[in-house]
């Protein structure tokens, strides 16, 4: 078997598999129970200084 028809079956295989799983643990990582909050405030980013842009850190050490 030449090298390049092992590394292909290796990629048709276990590399796919491996991809999968991955895929799926992102995904479960990513909607966990624990998750609703943090996903939250990182929506609300946008909207947390709505009167006046935030401080610099120059002007609050001043």
């Amino acid at each position: 078997m030449d090298m390049y028809s092992l590394l292909r079956e290796i990629a048709d295989s276990w590399v796919l598999l491996a991809l999968v799983i991955f895929f799926l643990g992102t995904v479960v990582w990513a909607f966990r129970p624990g998750s609703r909050a943090v996903h939250r405030d990182t929506a609300d980013i946008p909207f947390r200084h709505e009167d006046r842009p935030a401080a610099s850190d120059e002007e609050g050490s001043k």
